[in-house]
């Protein structure tokens, strides 16, 4: 495996998330494990992809907030959690489970050299499919 391979994996083998809530909005933080991959995730992770992503729980306008001293990004998604975490039916609609929806279903062409060395996406027996 060559640095230069690119290898098509999940948002999660070059950052990690953490989420919150207030009312109906989720704020998402996005941070890369490597100064590296912040330019790369600046420029495939988008406010629009968010929304999209997004878009069949009803959410509406997504702000991205750019962080690169901390190389990540806050989202906050308005209209995302159904009014909220105790007016709504679903069983757990909380800003925590979208930031596992935002960093397992947004699949990229990942250069190999953004994916940390311990990462397990790099163990030849894993399979993350």
């Amino acid at each position: 495996m060559t640095n230069s391979e690119i290898m098509r994996l999940p948002l999660h083998a070059i950052a990690h998330g953490r989420a919150g809530d207030k009312g109906n909005v989720s704020n998402i933080s996005l941070i890369a494990y490597l100064p590296e991959a912040y330019d790369f995730i600046a420029s495939k992770v988008s406010e629009k992809k968010v929304e999209a992503l997004f878009a069949h729980l009803g959410a509406g306008a997504v702000k991205r907030y750019e962080l690169p001293n901390l190389q990540a990004f806050n989202f906050v998604i308005q209209d995302a959690l159904d009014g909220g975490v105790n007016a709504s039916r679903s069983l757990d609609r909380h800003g925590k489970t979208l930031s596992f929806i935002l960093l397992s279903k947004i699949i990229l062409d990942i250069p190999r050299n953004l994916v940390p060395e311990n990462s397990p996406y790099l163990k030849p027996d894993f399979n993350w499919q």
